[in-house]
């Protein structure tokens, strides 16, 4: 029997966010809570999937839509890997929803509409098992994104966003050029399929679908921000509301997911003379993302931007450790993916908490300050043992726990997943390790650093050296989704063995394409209702 619980996360939220556009915008509490329901329905479902997917002997879970042949029908298809997308989507999703309810939902219309579409395109993403549905997820949950980062108003967002658009549009254009050459070079859009298209191809037809492949993977490296392609990305993220840009935390790791699916699914080791296409070009781009960001975060200022080129080291890390193409440190950057995508969309969240209190341009003037010194600062008597209000002591807490987070720095996840791929490419001969692989070492550790100094910087500014001394007020309902956040992230560093144990798992899965393709074409149909009670069927022709 089919397993139908794979279409909910798709459904679910698309028809939700369907039904909730005739209702009135003066009813914006009750479509919070159909939206918060909702996810968190998403949420279960992606844990029940886990669950199933987790299993020793299991194998990817395919569902025919339609009940047609995976040769011609559309294709979904539930491994250790898309079920973690979802479970880290639903997660994201559900914080982003929550804080949006205090106030960001009354910024513009159809909020949760849009929120839920995006979720939509995001999971259809992760689920789908053909190029061209990709394509079609992708362009619902780019449409969503438009309308969220619009949402709210004001010059710079409309400047950001139509940046954001155009790019994306580009994109676009670009991945429809490679599903066209990849279809008339394969004959098919399934994945499995183009994966053993790519193992019998002759000369001519490997050219064609590997310049395919080449458009496809360049759409998703602008969507990862690698660089020169993130140029769109600090802008856009940086002025975002809150809500948005939390949930556009993972917005670029769908580009990552792609290219892990597709560098490991069609180029992997049985893909004959393009087994390995594109790893050389994925690392040495993601050392350059990772010293491009990291420099970012130590110019940045406002701290919008900061996490923004956070968000690009987190992509230029996880692009090196899929050009490196060892299973074991692609179970340490899965456990990297999620920790650091928690803990951005926390930051995210924080950032707008934590400015509630300060002036515009505070962070210029403490820059000036600094440079230059105060010459007040002689005569001003400083008063001794004065208690820190509770709302400046938990929003220091939770931006320090950020800032462990992004560093790396024991004992949390971050530092747990870095020390992970670190693992994985010394092991247990240092001797073995090429200049390369020790460059993204070396990039992985200063980053680190240069997160720390930053965000040790903005903390100092915000917390100890304010210069307007005023105590931000803050909702229950805001600071929660960030405690939940970072909560998560304590959790997932006391279980760290077992969420190791999982990413590690999911990463031999994915060297092992064969599993996968052999599920999606070995699916068969339903039989007819008459086959399945044993009932005769009707003769033809009277």
């Amino acid at each position: 029997m089919p397993n139908h619980l794979i279409t909910l996360p798709i459904l679910l939220p698309l028809i939700v966010a369907a039904a909730m556009i005739p209702i009135s915008e003066r009813s914006r509490i009750l479509k919070g809570l159909l939206g918060v329901s909702t996810t968190f329905v998403v949420f279960i479902i992606s844990v029940v999937l886990m669950r199933q997917a987790a299993e020793a002997d299991a194998v990817p879970l395919v569902y025919l839509l339609g009940n047609w042949s995976s040769a011609f029908g559309i294709v979904l298809v539930a491994d250790r890997l898309s079920v973690l997308m979802l479970f880290l989507t639903s997660i994201l999703a559900l914080a982003a929803q929550v804080y949006g309810m205090a106030k960001w939902h009354t910024a513009g219309y159809h909020f949760h509409s849009l929120f839920l579409m995006l979720v939509a395109g995001l999971n259809g993403a992760y689920l789908t098992g053909d190029i061209f549905n990709l394509f079609v997820f992708f362009e619902m949950l780019l449409a969503a994104s438009y309308g969220l980062l619009l949402h709210g108003s004001g010059p710079q967002r409309v400047r950001a966003g139509l940046h954001y658009i155009a790019i994306n549009l580009a994109a676009s254009s670009l991945f429809l050029v490679g599903i066209a050459l990849i279809y008339g070079a394969a004959g098919t859009l399934n994945m499995a399929g183009i994966a053993l298209a790519f193992r019998e191809a002759e000369p001519a037809n490997r050219l064609l679908l590997e310049a395919g492949a080449t458009a496809i993977g360049i759409t998703f490296l602008i969507k990862a921000g690698m660089w020169p392609l993130c140029f769109w990305l600090p802008g856009a993220y940086s002025v975002a509301t809150p809500p948005a840009a939390a949930i556009f935390a993972i917005l670029s790791k769908v580009g990552i997911y792609i290219l892990l699916r597709l560098s490991v699914l069609v180029f992997g080791p049985g893909s004959g003379a393009s087994a390995g296409f594109g790893q050389a070009l994925l690392f040495y781009g993601g050392l350059a993302t990772i010293a491009f960001g990291m420099i970012g975060v130590l110019a940045s200022q406002a701290m919008g931007r900061l996490a923004s080129y956070c968000v690009l080291v987190s992509s230029g890390t996880l692009l090196a450790a899929i050009g490196l193409g060892k299973p074991e440190v692609i179970g340490g950057a899965l456990f990297y993916l999620v920790s650091s995508t928690l803990t951005l969309a926390a930051l995210f969240l924080l950032i707008e908490l934590v400015e509630r209190g300060r002036d515009a341009g505070a962070d210029v003037l403490a820059v000036t300050m600094e440079a230059y010194g105060d010459a007040e600062d002689e005569e001003v008597e400083q008063e001794v043992g004065v208690a820190i209000p509770a709302t400046i002591a938990v929003l220091g807490f939770c931006f320090s726990a950020c800032g462990i987070l992004i560093a790396g720095l024991p004992p949390l996840s971050g530092f747990l997943a870095k020390f992970a791929m670190l693992s994985g490419v010394i092991g247990g001969n240092p001797g073995a390790v090429t200049a390369a692989q020790w460059s993204f070492v070396a990039l992985l550790i200063v980053s680190g650093l240069a997160a720390m100094i930053a965000m040790s910087r903005a903390g100092i500014r915000t917390f100890w050296a304010s210069l307007e001394g005023t105590v931000p007020r803050v909702m229950v309902v805001e600071i929660l989704p960030v405690i939940m956040l970072l909560g998560i992230c304590v959790l997932f560093s006391i279980r760290a063995a077992s969420a190791i144990a999982y990413m590690d798992d999911t990463a031999d899965a994915l060297m092992e394409p064969a599993r996968y393709i052999e599920a999606v074409r070995g699916a068969v149909t339903v039989p007819p209702a008459e086959q399945v009670i044993g009932a005769k069927p009707v003769a033809e022709g009277g």
